[in-house]
């Protein structure tokens, strides 16, 4: 590796030839401040305020696109480039929404952290603001231009990452603005509904359409029975909204605390994830037998799903017919469960706890409901979630371990890697093994399909039916994958596409980390280690070995891919226009 030797505020540090200023400085734990900045995404010295002095050179300069050279003396921290950096901010604060109290990110907001931090008081440029319009259409993501900042990062983010394209910027001057195509809404767009432009938003431009005022109302409801189901991703990212560390399970408190919002009952989307390897494994081996269309490809994103319909649509035929985990469980909450409890449907109040803006979409399609109701009536994210907890006076930390209820409760190591990218392709290969061998798989760790490559791919032999397998995450690596596999480059019998970059660990409704986080930390790695720890310590790690889901086929579905499992648990898709 090539190096130069520098000198920051008095400190002389050796540091890649490639880094930028910011990077050198970081490395030397000496924190510059940044605002359209992020690591691996965003770096473009639109915001002015990472400026440094550079001896020698004319005027300040940013750091996120300065590179370092032999020999250079930087100075990060003088009167000069504080002046400089409250300025900065003023200017970007007199064309803002400044009602912070009533702000979704007051208390973590980037531009609110960095004016406390520089002293940042009083607005001396105030003036006239852009016209700005708040797009809540979307059932998914909400759009607030008077609160954007124009870092675009959320622009970085759609089009660099996942390739959509859903947003971008328009206009010049201080017209300018960051929205959809010709003033559309997102609903309007190809926006897939991902939220990964919310995770990357250091203000409160872009957020969750809340549904917590319509899941109280339920709650408040006598005549409503409200059950709930958290996602395996939920138990790996929840406790960070309440200061534990990253990459912690609170499973237990996690169930500990819906049962305090009084939600009647509290399964677990686990179950439903056991029971979508059964009903996907057997999908796989019947095309895989009978000359189906392959590769067949997973269907449990409904981001990565929208974007197949919609820039894929030819690969629709490909997709599983298996719905998504949580939606099965609706269906069979308001079928099964309804039955053994002796409850209407139309009384029960179904309620998804998500890591992912784009499950608000999904619940609403009218493909995934029975006899004019939807399988899940609203969905929340992790961050909702953490919200109602707060708000309701729930000390989160401090609650005891609770398991989850019976019937639909149950589930496997194989449910709780569902979560990270490669977990579902995983899980498969754990059943689909034992099925098409029929012989005891001792090692279930199938590690070829783990890691964050943007696109992975392996090889398993099943008792010399050699299967090729592939995985991919985030849309952008999915446009990737397929594009091989249209061009003939590459084949295979079976493909997981996650819709967000690390899987449902980083999906749109996750905690929010800063930019300063973000750079010491990857959120991908911490949390996918707690669901491969939760899959290390269940006793059974095959979805097949799942007592409670074998009983359901016992005495309701029947057979996996039955008559009775295809009314209720599939479903189909449909080709999409961009616009």
């Amino acid at each position: 590796m090539n190096t130069v030797n520098m000198t920051i505020d008095g400190i002389k540090v050796t540091v890649s030839a490639d880094y930028t200023i910011l990077e050198a400085a970081r490395e030397a734990s000496i924190n510059i401040p940044t605002l359209c900045y992020l690591k691996d995404l965003s770096q473009i010295g639109a915001c002015r305020i990472c400026l440094v002095e550079i001896k020698g050179a004319r005027g300040l300069q940013a750091s996120c696109v300065s590179p370092v050279s032999e020999g250079m003396e930087v100075r990060t921290n003088t009167d000069k480039l504080r002046s400089a950096r409250r300025q900065n901010l003023e200017l970007i604060l007199s064309n803002h929404n400044r009602e912070c109290t009533s702000c979704i990110r007051s208390a973590n907001c980037e531009l609110q952290a960095l004016c406390n931090e520089l002293g940042v008081a009083e607005y001396p440029y105030d003036g006239s603001k852009t016209e700005s319009i708040i797009d809540e259409l979307s059932p998914s993501i909400v759009r607030d231009n008077s609160k954007c900042i124009l870092c675009r990062r959320c622009v970085a983010a759609c089009n660099t990452i996942q390739k959509i394209g859903a947003i971008g910027v328009s206009r010049r001057g201080f017209k300018t603005t960051v929205g959809c195509i010709y003033g559309k809404s997102l609903i309007d767009s190809p926006c897939v509904n991902c939220g990964q432009c919310i995770l990357v938003c250091p203000v409160g431009a872009l957020h969750e359409k809340e549904n917590i005022n319509d899941v109280w109302a339920a709650l408040n409801d006598p005549t409503k029975h409200v059950v709930v189901q958290p996602a395996p991703a939920v138990r790996a990212t929840l406790g960070e909204e309440f200061g534990l560390p990253m990459g912690t399970s609170v499973t237990g408190k996690l169930v500990s605390a819906l049962k305090r919002l009084g939600f009647d009952k509290v399964f677990d989307t686990d179950f439903a994830a056991d029971l979508t390897i059964v009903e996907e494994g057997t999908e796989l081996i019947g095309r895989l037998t009978n000359g189906g269309v392959l590769p067949m490809i997973t269907s449990c994103s409904p981001g990565w799903i929208k974007y197949c319909e919609t820039f894929y649509p030819e690969f629709i035929p490909n997709l599983s017919s298996c719905k998504s985990p949580h939606e099965m469980l609706g269906a069979l909450i308001k079928s099964y469960y309804a039955e053994k409890a002796g409850i209407a449907p139309r009384n029960i109040y179904t309620v998804s706890i998500m890591p992912c803006t784009a499950k608000k979409y999904e619940a609403q399609r009218d493909e995934l409901g029975n006899n004019g109701l939807q399988d899940v009536d609203a969905v929340l994210t992790v961050r909702e979630l953490a919200k109602m907890i707060k708000s309701a006076g729930i000390d989160f930390k401090r609650l005891p371990d609770e398991d989850f209820d019976n019937l639909l409760g149950e589930s496997t190591g194989a449910a709780a890697i569902f979560g990270a990218t490669g977990g579902v392709m995983e899980a498969a290969l754990r059943t689909v093994y034992e099925i098409v061998t029929g012989k005891t798989l001792d090692n279930v760790d199938f590690t070829a399909v783990r890691g964050l490559k943007g696109v992975r791919e392996a090889e398993v032999d099943l008792d010399g039916k050699k299967v090729r397998v592939a995985v991919a995450h985030g849309t952008g690596n999915a446009s990737k994958l397929l594009e091989m596999v249209k061009s003939g480059e590459k084949s295979y019998e079976f493909i997981e596409v996650m819709g967000c970059p690390g899987g449902c660990v980083t999906g749109g409704g996750t905690p929010i980390l800063s930019a300063n986080l973000h750079a010491y930390i990857d959120p991908k790695t911490e949390r996918a280690k707690a669901l491969y720890g939760e899959d290390k310590g269940k006793a059974k790690r095959k979805s097949h070995e799942n007592t409670e889901l074998k009983k359901l086929y016992d005495e309701y579905l029947g057979e996996a891919g039955g008559h009775k499992s295809h009314h209720l648990l599939h479903t189909h898709y449909q080709k999409r226009s961009k616009y």
